[in-house]
């Protein structure tokens, strides 16, 4: 299996002032991408780690891993050149390159559910229950569903072939997640007035989100909350050195 991991430049992250590059900040004189690399090298079917973004900013890390992607700021652009490196029927393992707490354990575990759904993508989703046993004050955003209430994963399973067909509803997408009236026109009404009443299952869900794309998507349940703590501002930083110090 393929792994390609996220590193472009934010310019609008907190933690720019550190470092233009939140990929290449450094936790204990290691860059955060670098635990991400070296939990992948843990997992015996990840044959090949590549990473996307400015290969300028990641010559530091260059003999760390087996590909650097020229890329960008825009993270679905990031993706599909990603992606375009392997052929359309492998299955490709995504993350973001801001959650150095991230574990071989909790990589494994995740892929290995997603690949007996026979699915096209898979997403980690993780309960809130679970996010403060472990990481107990970290703010986390929460969706409050039937099944429960669940924060969101920073990695996804998904082939190369769906996120070639698929980029441009992604696109739509991303650009509307700040303006719900116009997501709400995408997702319908219903769907929406279901999801604020905490009424939608997680097959509900996978369904809308199937019919989307028109892909066979699926959700995995993760008991890990490291595969979605990102490092995103100060206090999440220092939550990191504290964990892996």
């Amino acid at each position: 299996m393929k792994a390609l991991i996220l590193a472009g430049t934010q310019e609008d992250s907190p933690l720019s002032e550190i470092h233009p590059n939140k990929a290449l900040i450094k936790i204990h004189d290691k860059e955060m991408v670098v635990y991400i690399v070296e939990a992948l090298k843990n997992v015996e079917f990840i044959d090949t780690i590549a990473v996307v973004g400015s290969k300028e900013e990641l010559s530091p890390i260059k003999d760390r891993v087996d590909i650097i992607v020229d890329g960008g700021t825009s993270l679905t652009d990031n993706i599909q050149k990603g992606s375009d490196i392997f052929s359309d029927e492998e299955m490709i393992l995504i993350l973001t390159s801001d959650i150095p707490m991230i574990t071989a354990e909790a990589v494994r575990d995740f892929v290995e559910k997603a690949i007996t759904l026979d699915a096209e993508f898979c997403y980690p989703v993780v309960l809130k229950e679970e996010n403060e046993k472990k990481y107990p004050g970290v703010k986390r955003t929460y969706v409050k569903i039937k099944d429960g209430t669940f924060t969101g994963g920073n990695v996804i399973l998904v082939r190369a072939g769906t996120v070639k067909t698929c980029i441009n509803q992604a696109k739509a997408f991303m650009a509307y997640r700040k303006k719900p009236w116009k997501l709400a026109k995408i997702l319908g009404i219903s769907f929406v007035f279901k999801l604020l009443i905490g009424t939608l299952t997680i097959d509900q869900l996978e369904k809308r989100v199937s019919a989307l794309f028109g892909i066979k998507a699926r959700a995995v349940i993760s008991p890990y909350p490291e595969i979605g703590t990102d490092v995103d501002k100060h206090s999440d930083l220092e939550l990191a050195e504290k964990v892996l110090g």
